[in-house]
């Protein structure tokens, strides 16, 4: 799969493991993209440019369109633990809807590992 995500400005000492999100899905997916705008990558997630998109700490301004495009389009729109997406959720995982299973198994890989398990 064709993957998008970014990095937040705190990424040094950010504690979401946005780095361990990105190696595990550097290890599993086609290509991962980093263009630098959330809005930008759920609408191509919403057209099927991307299969997917993940990313932690983002403001409702960020994905707020682009939640709604993607699941007018078709897709699927979560929380890193697969529940339903507020606009003040921080953690976002966006797809197809056919691989969004997978991308949650990815991330919770690194939630675990967060988590010390």
């Amino acid at each position: 799969s064709m993957l998008a995500t970014g990095f937040p400005y705190n990424v040094k000492e950010n504690p979401d493991n946005c780095i361990e999100h990105f190696v595990n899905f550097l290890m599993s997916a086609q290509a991962i993209r980093r263009l630098g705008s959330a809005a930008l990558d759920l609408v191509y997630v919403a057209c099927g440019r991307l299969d997917g998109f993940w990313e932690v700490n983002l403001n409702p301004w960020d994905v707020a369109a682009g939640k709604i495009i993607i699941e007018e389009a078709g897709g699927t729109v979560t929380d890193f633990h697969g529940n339903k997406f507020s606009i003040y959720t921080k953690g976002v995982v966006a797809s197809n809807g056919l691989i969004h299973k997978q991308m949650l198994e990815i991330i919770k890989k690194g939630l675990n590992k967060n988590e010390g398990k």
